[in-house]
């Protein structure tokens, strides 16, 4: 395949003509929509709406300002001295821990505690960076009139009534907007129920078939960008219905220019008031969400989120034109090496000689046509035609030869007549040599490698402009960190504007927490934020701020086991628990939790310290097989998360085999101690400040207990779970 091929424009779905307000899609299954779907039209925008192009020019108002911050200048001042207090007392503690406290005659187990106190300081460190700057927003300007908008209703599997649930939120949403529901399942039930009540329903095109990867969700979002035209999108996941207003209080903040993505919170309705499978995010929906704001590096957490059409398009071309503009130089390095190889190994043989050195004046006016700035594709395509011009100069003298070889031994054979009469068979033979990959010289193999690498086309792909990023089972984070890294700016809007479907049971939030996981982990493996050009140093570390957080299982493992093979077997991992111990520790872990009540503002943040804990096979298991992933190429597989039970409760204890066994060794170490205080084996304070270890352990872990024994949360009579406790509209969460 050529560059010319794929070079100049994406894939799209078919289409048939256009009606006057939307187009009309075809109606064969896994092709785009067979009907538009009504505007709807609210107060807020005129009814009419005239074509737009996919990727309309940037709207400017004259003369406007964006709201400014609302965030109150007492509070960030609390939150800046609590931050900086902290991080001298943190960097004071470990910085002796690691100078004079080492117990190295147990430095197995003292090496790893001390690297794991060092974890978690940077941990604090970087939350402490992300607050300095928490950003809350006041309200958002007035939305812009003449703003068109797509509501994207993603689904592949979830049940018809709850996808078409925020279908028709979606079309009551005020504002003029169209409603799409964006079906991977390809399910007609659901295309018949939307298009009876005027909602678009897309499909994947024809393009997408089973021999190129359908990148789940981030596929599904892709495929739709290139068959609506809204100038933005509202993502939804099926569970996530919005409220009315959700338009009028965010569309506002892209009255700057240079916003690309507004993000929302997650809010859930099925969740009982003490949460325990840890659904509601309060911490994160809100503090660092806003801190993250602060730096201008708040994320797409992939939806309850409003796009800018044009940020995302202009991100899908600089994408593509990057990567082929990687594989040029890559394969021009390649290409060079191989030149210079086969030289060698010819240099005995004029005729291959002469041919190699024309490939390498080929390869030289490639590389300063690169250099120029000229369009690759066009560059690309002349090398390749004269490689094969090369290549093909080279087989029509091998045919002669062959050629005049048959006929010299048909003459001295006698009978010239035989190969008159089977002139066809030979010719075909001859034909396909000239079209064959391969030569009696050496050099012509090596000419071959050389076209093979300059085959920048997509054919691996269903289209050649991929905006939402495809490297993660997760599209979001990759998604917004790209687009920062072009420039474009984001806001966290934190107001409750949608309200969602937790998982309701064990195995359910499971899955979930794990593809997270995976999802930022093959982030943090293919593009890391620190190495990313583009971002400031600010945005840089508030990414990777998150990512490293998921790195916290290895240091639970040394947290549990450090007061448990000190109970049990008298093994130390300090030197001692001194008074210098006491006065550099306790302070440190004081303020440090200080700093987590000032900045939550009393949003509830221990069910988040729990699952921090006591998910750690989970954040092990995404870093294995994340990494496992992107360096040996082994799948990791993708779930849809449940939106509704579907079968009877039961008791996954095999779930939780890890967290039950370290709770049992818990337990065994207090009853240990207990005997070695009774044996007179036990003294002073260490073996006290190790059992105030233990129970705070069992603290955290006793929550596992709960989440297995939670069956969901009690229906109403009209079969409904039960809501939460908060409001739309409010800014925040409660859990």
């Amino acid at each position: 395949m050529s560059t010319r091929s794929t070079a100049h424009a994406p894939r799209r779905a078919s289409r048939t003509a256009a009606p006057p307000r939307r187009s009309t899609w075809a109606p064969p299954a896994r092709e785009a929509p067979t009907e538009a779907p009504r505007r709807t039209s609210r107060p807020v925008a005129p009814p009419q709406r005239t074509a737009r192009p996919a990727t309309p020019p940037r709207r400017r108002v004259p003369g406007h300002r964006a709201a400014a911050p609302s965030t109150n200048r007492g509070r960030q001042l609390l939150i800046r001295v609590v931050v900086f207090l902290t991080a001298v007392l943190g960097v004071n503690y470990v910085v002796w821990r690691w100078l004079a406290s080492v117990n190295w005659d147990s430095w197995w187990i003292a090496v790893p505690l001390v690297l794991a106190e060092t974890f978690s300081l940077v941990d604090s460190l970087l939350f402490g960076l992300g607050a300095w700057r928490l950003r809350e927003r006041g309200t958002a300007p007035p939305p812009d009139p003449d703003a068109t908008v797509d509501v994207l209703v993603t689904t592949y599997d979830e049940p018809l009534d709850l996808v078409m649930r925020t279908a028709r939120a979606a079309q009551r949403i005020r504002g003029s907007h169209q409603t799409w529901i964006l079906d991977d399942g390809a399910r007609p039930a659901l295309r018949a129920l939307a298009e009876a009540e005027g909602i678009g329903v897309v499909t994947r095109s024809s393009a997408w078939t089973a021999d190129v990867p359908r990148h789940a969700k981030a596929g599904n979002l892709n495929n739709a960008l290139m068959v609506t035209e809204g100038e933005f999108l509202l993502i939804l996941d099926a569970d996530q219905v919005p409220e009315p207003e959700i338009l009028e209080r965010t569309l506002g903040w892209f009255r700057d220019d240079d916003v690309a993505l507004v993000q929302t919170p997650q809010w859930f309705v099925n969740t009982s008031d003490s949460d325990p499978l840890g659904s509601q995010a309060p911490l994160f929906y809100g503090p660092i969400q806003q801190s993250k704001d602060g730096w201008n590096a708040a994320f797409f957490c992939g939806s309850n989120a409003i796009l800018r059409r044009e940020a995302l398009m202009q991100l899908g071309v600089s994408r593509y034109v990057s990567d082929v503009t990687v594989a040029v130089h890559r394969a021009v390095r390649s290409s060079r090496r191989i030149l210079d190889r086969a030289l060698a190994a010819h240099r005995d043989e004029p005729r291959a000689v002469r041919a190699l050195e024309e490939v390498s004046a080929a390869l030289d006016e490639l590389r300063a046509a690169v250099a120029a700035g000229d369009a690759l594709a066009d560059v690309t395509w002349a090398f390749q035609r004269r490689v094969d011009a090369v290549r093909r100069a080279l087989s029509d003298e091998d045919i002669a030869s062959l050629r005049a070889d048959l006929a010299e031994l048909a003459a001295m054979a006698g009978e010239p007549e035989a190969l008159a009469s089977d002139d066809a068979a030979v010719d075909a033979a001859v034909e396909a040599l000239g079209h064959a990959d391969w030569s009696p010289l050496g050099a012509i193999e090596s000419v071959s490698m050389l076209v093979a690498a300059f085959d920048v086309g997509r054919e691996d792909e269903a289209q050649a402009i991929m905006p939402l990023a495809t490297i993660s089972v997760t599209e979001d984070m990759a998604t917004s960190m790209r687009l920062h890294g072009l420039g474009w700016r984001s806001v966290y809007h934190d107001e409750v504007l949608a309200k969602g479907l937790a998982p309701e049971d064990l195995p359910t939030m499971l899955t979930q927490r794990l593809r997270w996981a995976q999802g930022t982990m093959q982030v943090l493996f293919r593009e890391n934020p620190l190495l990313q050009r583009g971002l400031s140093w600010g945005q840089r570390l508030m990414y990777f701020s998150t990512m490293w957080s998921y790195l916290s299982g290895f240091a639970a493992v040394v947290y549990v086991a450090a007061p448990v093979l000190y109970l049990c077997f008298g093994v130390l991992p300090v030197t001692a628990f001194s008074v210098d111990f006491f006065a550099r520790l306790v302070p440190f872990l004081l303020l440090n939790q200080l700093l987590f009540l000032v900045v939550a503002a009393g949003r509830p943040t221990w069910r988040g310290q729990q699952y921090s804990l006591a998910l750690f096979p989970i954040w092990i298991r995404s870093v294995t097989t994340a990494f496992q992933n992107v360096y040996r190429g082994r799948s990791l597989g993708f779930a849809v998360t449940p939106k509704t039970r579907t079968e009877a409760h039961v008791r996954r204890w095999d779930l939780v085999r890890p967290q039950l066994f370290v709770m049992a060794a818990l337990v065994v170490s207090l009853a240990v101690v207990g005997v070695r205080y009774a044996a007179g084996q036990a003294e002073g304070i260490a073996p006290l400040v190790n059992v105030a270890w233990v129970l705070f352990d069992l603290a955290v872990f006793s929550i596992v207990i709960r989440a297995v024994s939670y069956s969901g949360p009690p229906e109403q009579d009209d079969g409904t779970a039960s809501q939460g406790p908060g409001t739309p509209g409010q800014g925040r969460e409660t859990a």
